[in-house]
């Protein structure tokens, strides 16, 4: 789920400067090989690696000081930091091995309030979890930070975890980027060389490891980490890819499974399909939001109803791709429109930026803050196409255009950015089967879903509770948001999971809670 771009080569480079840029992307590869294949370490000595978390002894993790890159906690609480060590690959535990970075904030509940470790993961593939430790548990209520100590980790290929690298990715940072919808058959041609390309960028720099960065093989880390601080069971909150890593760790583990909280759930199919599934929600969303617009036409000037609202929209995205602007254009704009559609508090900022733009000529206000070719975004990059190749054979070259053409059937300017498991049709590594979820013998789990997030569609979450015997559905109805237990202020969630989560009582059947609508309009 993407995240915003280095100049093209000048026209003018030599076959000389040529060979030097292939040089220099072979030592890249080479360093990024050597780090996924090394121990990391942060700060004390690590746990060691075990061939099975289960059954392997571990020595306590040894916790200490943190990266200077995770927030402090607020006051009263600690945060603190480690590595376990683990298997770069689970069936050869004598093999290379690499250090998962761990942080942990403890209960700051009594002894008997206790329940133990509550495992977290904010999502991606490829997003970061260090610092979610720290930035999740200050939202969770108060009964939970009483009760568990919330542990945080970058899973292997992030962060701190032998992040991967993939260099160029097939001109994904260029600036501006290549137009992600392609219109006609030439720009389909350039799509499918740039998926070919950013494949090859991404074994290069992966360097024989592409099997190794999986789902199941972070579940597996999970486990681990449960073992090295000293707990029988996992509970475990996960949210967006959270909720499948989740559901693969349950699989992997029923019986050391405890309490799971699957919250904005990914659906069980293969990865592209989910993508495509997520693309037809975004255009729906996106209509939601110019009816929204249209609603304080003062604001935005953008048009008073829908439709004059919807052709402004296409009007800008037009332009952009004509004259981009400073290095921001298509690719820019709906990266830029992907990040607003996931939650209505950045649909004002959004529509701000659009005003400007088509008043003033100014891409100021629908820039990011972050650059998206920022280490971060790069290695989030990365980690995202590597992880979802990863886990399940990918889609053919022809399915990957079939698809991008039905959406385009949908609505001629549909939001793409999010086709990023289109690039495993050319992965050079094709896994045979895809990642299991769940299972009979796991602990039923809790799954919370807002009804009209289009990142993870509702459908999702109904999908997966359907394969997880005795699941229990929690779906806030009247919502449009991506995220939803201690996210979107719902007393009625916010209770059903706490009450889960400290007692482990299910609802007795799916609860149906009621969200606040789409947001007011509060004028300029």
């Amino acid at each position: 789920m993407p995240r915003t771009p280095t100049p093209p080569p000048a026209p003018a480079q030599t076959a000389r400067d040529h060979r030097d840029t292939r040089a220099r992307r072979r030592r890249r590869a080479t360093a990024t090989g050597a780090a996924l294949a090394s121990v990391l370490t942060l700060t004390p000595a690590s746990a060691q690696p075990a061939t099975d978390p289960a059954t392997t002894a571990h020595p306590p993790l040894a916790f200490g000081p943190c990266p200077a890159d995770v927030p402090a906690p607020p006051q009263g609480d600690r945060v603190e930091c480690g590595t376990v060590r683990v298997p770069l690959r689970w069936d050869r535990p004598t093999g290379p091995a690499i250090a998962i970075a761990v942080s942990r904030v403890r209960a700051s509940g009594t002894a008997a309030e206790r329940r133990g470790a509550l495992l977290v993961n904010p999502g991606g593939p490829g997003g970061a979890g260090l610092s979610y430790a720290v930035t999740k548990r200050a939202k969770l209520p108060e009964p939970v930070r009483r009760a568990y100590d919330v542990i945080g980790f970058d899973p292997r290929g992030v962060g701190h975890s032998a992040p991967v690298h993939c260099g160029a990715m097939g001109g994904l940072f260029d600036r501006p980027g290549a137009d992600p919808i392609p219109r006609g058959a030439a720009a389909e041609r350039r799509q499918l060389s740039a998926l070919r390309q950013l494949a090859t960028d991404c074994a290069a720099g992966a360097d024989g490891a592409l099997d190794a960065l999986s789902t199941a093989a972070t579940a597996r880390d999970m486990d681990a980490i449960r073992a090295a601080v000293g707990e029988g069971r996992t509970h475990f909150f996960g949210v967006s890819y959270g909720s499948y890593l989740g559901a693969a760790y349950a699989a992997l583990f029923p019986h050391r499974t405890g309490r799971l909280v699957l919250d904005s759930v990914v659906g069980p199919w293969d990865w592209h399909d989910f993508d495509v599934r997520q693309a037809a929600a975004l255009i729906d969303q996106r209509r939601r939001l110019f009816r929204w617009w249209a609603g304080d036409a003062g604001r935005y000037r953008l048009g008073e109803s829908a439709g004059q609202v919807d052709a402004a929209y296409r009007r800008a995205r037009a332009a952009l791709a004509a004259a981009p602007v400073d290095g921001f254009g298509p690719a820019e704009f709906d990266r830029a429109v992907y990040r607003a559609l996931a939650r209505t508090e950045r649909w004002a900022p959004l529509g701000d930026g659009l005003r400007d733009y088509l008043r003033t000529g100014s891409v100021a206000g629908l820039r990011p803050t972050a650059p998206f070719d920022g280490p971060a975004s790069r290695n989030y990059e990365a980690a995202n196409r590597v992880v979802k190749c990863a886990d399940g054979p990918g889609p053919s070259p022809r399915q990957v255009i079939a698809d991008v053409r039905a959406l385009r059937r949908r609505d001629r300017d549909p939001v793409l950015v999010g086709l990023e498991a289109s690039a495993c049709a050319f992965w050079h590594h094709r896994p045979r089967h895809r990642t299991p979820l769940g299972g009979r013998l796991a602990t039923p789990p809790l799954l919370v879903a807002s009804e009209h997030d289009p990142i993870t569609p509702l459908v999702g979450a109904r999908s997966l509770a359907a394969t997880l015997p005795g699941a229990r559905l929690v779906t806030l109805r009247n919502d449009y948001a991506h995220g939803v237990f201690a996210s979107r202020g719902n007393p009625c969630v916010d209770r059903a999971v706490t009450g889960y989560l400290l007692a482990g009582a299910l609802p007795a059947t799916d609860l149906s809670c009621r969200g606040a609508g789409l947001p007011a309009h509060e004028g300029p």
